[in-house]
């Protein structure tokens, strides 16, 4: 489900569920794993990768499909859980985003301190209104932060996936980097940072980055079964079906 690999005190925490590491249950839980405190104690920072042509396609809608409220709901729980541990990570992390980057895939990599892609023509972005979801608060808060309240609504509300150097301009990633040294521009930025007194940056960044716990932290169960019945509604099923005939082809 994932690859760790060593880079000096750099860990990179690789996506490795083919073909398009499609986040289900067991490699969710996998990443909150992953990202516990007490499983990067000698870490310094981290880089989240994923595949060369598909950071990750998201959730495992096929998968999501075909469980009950019960099972949905903890589903849906593991992805939050997984984002929270990103989010809460102790150390800086950067994501290394290879190649398309739809949905869930964006949300994680929202989480994180810096976003390296690929230049080329790959996609990014919160598509969820163009397979029948709605964008839950807790993760518009995510992309505000990033992007700015005006232009964050109007990619939301179209579901938009924009190509790579318009996630640049807009500022949705922070550099691109040709495909095949996504990660190395990645650990580029740790070594920027290097050189800085260890506890100011990490207390600054804790500072920084207090709105962004704040808002995973505000997804409540209640709306959690909000967002579940809505999943149940005939125009999302109508929608996810879709997608998931469009994915068999």
């Amino acid at each position: 489900m994932l690859d760790c690999i060593a880079h000096g005190t750099i860990r990179e925490i690789r996506l490795a569920r083919p073909p398009v590491n499609a986040l289900d249950p067991a490699l969710l839980a996998a990443l909150a794993d992953a990202f516990a405190p007490t499983a990067l104690a000698d870490v310094e920072g981290v880089v989240l990768s994923g595949g060369p042509k598909v950071f990750s396609a998201g959730l495992d809608v096929p998968h999501l499909l075909g469980l009950d409220r019960a099972g949905l709901s903890a589903a849906w729980s593991g992805f939050f859980a997984a984002a929270r541990a990103i989010a809460q990570c102790p150390v800086p992390v950067v994501a290394a985003i290879g190649g398309h980057n739809p949905a869930g895939g964006c949300v994680l990599a929202l989480c994180c301190d810096y976003r390296v892609m690929a230049r080329g023509p790959f996609r990014i972005g919160l598509n969820e209104t163009q397979v029948g979801l709605v964008v839950p608060e807790a993760i518009q808060a995510l992309l505000r932060r990033v992007v700015g309240p005006h232009r964050a609504e109007r990619l939301m509300v179209a579901g938009a996936m924009v190509e790579a150097e318009q996630a640049h301009a807009i500022g949705l990633v922070d550099e691109l980097a040709e495909p095949e040294v996504v990660v190395e521009q990645a650990l580029q930025w740790f070594a920027a940072l290097a050189p800085l007194p260890r506890e100011p940056l990490l207390a600054t960044r804790a500072i920084a980055r207090a709105d962004l716990h704040a808002a995973l932290a505000g997804f409540s169960a209640e709306q959690l079964a909000g967002f579940v019945e809505q999943w149940y509604a005939a125009s999302t099923q109508q929608a996810l079906q879709a997608l998931v005939s469009r994915l068999r082809k």
